[in-house]
């Protein structure tokens, strides 16, 4: 079971848990940060992967596609705090105190370890879910800005991602869909990721690749999987949300459909194989 806390009155503040595996993609508009309680956060991006266990903490960028997998460990269901770092309020915060001189780009995700100060301030969230008034806006600015200077003390190069402000271009579609395919989000929101209206990105879409958007994403997220399987060892209940499938069942479908024989089938043939080989 899943579940998720929230509250209208401190919409910055949530609390999930769930004692299954579970998870699901995002693009957020604010940047957001993760605070695990229990359990473990996987966080797969286009090039990189995370991993958070109970303590340790994420800053998810805005604007940069991600899928969120989370998992009960060691027989206690997963839980974490999700803080949402409204832009306009991250942006008043650098008006009064200047970033850190500009430094090479590097991979967006922040990855904190353990830290007092992160503990505490994820306990200091947890009451808001009790509000019965909405959280007053002076003493929302005052919390963000409390965040933002427990993230730039404990990593002197965060501004590079906190500071960031820029809308998405104009990008190259075939680069960015050939790194991001996975991640299963609305056509429009690949369409805004890639600086066009949903008619552009479809038409300049068609033709680039000479198939439809649908089309092309299922064919790559099922060639992915296939190889997961196939070379990797990989458990169909294990990938199917990586490789940009909400259930399981929708993505045994749709493997059988197009390959004309289970994910399950080509798992169990892989290790039939290696049993006899070894």
């Amino acid at each position: 079971m899943t579940s998720k806390q929230l509250n209208r009155y401190a919409e910055i503040v949530a609390v999930c848990s769930g004692d299954q595996r579970y998870g699901g993609e995002l693009a957020p508009d604010d940047h957001i940060l993760v605070g695990v309680l229990a359990g473990e956060l996987k966080v797969v991006q286009s090039d990189r992967m995370c991993y958070c266990g109970p303590g340790e903490t994420v800053l998810l960028p805005r604007k940069q596609p991600a899928t969120l997998l989370k998992y009960p460990k060691d027989a206690v269901a997963y839980q974490a705090v999700i803080l949402k770092l409204p832009t306009a309020l991250v942006r008043a915060y650098y008006t009064e105190n200047a970033p850190a001189p500009a430094r090479p780009a590097g991979p967006g995700l922040l990855h904190f370890p353990k830290s007092p100060l992160l503990a505490s301030l994820f306990t200091s969230l947890l009451p808001y879910l009790e509000l019965k008034q909405r959280l007053p806006e002076k003493l929302l600015a005052v919390k963000i800005a409390e965040v933002m200077e427990i993230l730039r003390s404990l990593d002197p190069h965060s501004d590079g991602v906190l500071a960031d402000f820029s809308e998405p271009g104009k990008l190259n579609l075939v680069e960015f869909m050939e790194a991001n395919y996975m991640f299963n989000m609305p056509l429009a929101k690949f369409s805004y990721l890639t600086g066009r209206s949903l008619t552009t990105f479809k038409r300049d879409f068609k033709k680039a690749f000479q198939l439809s958007p649908q089309r092309w994403l299922t064919q790559k997220r099922l060639a992915l999987a296939h190889y997961q399987l196939a070379e990797k060892s990989r458990k169909p209940v294990e990938l199917y949300l990586e490789v940009g499938f909400e259930n399981l069942a929708h993505f045994s479908y749709a493997f059988k459909k197009h390959f004309g024989y289970s994910p399950s089938a080509l798992a169990g043939s892989r290790v039939h194989h290696l049993a006899t080989t070894g």
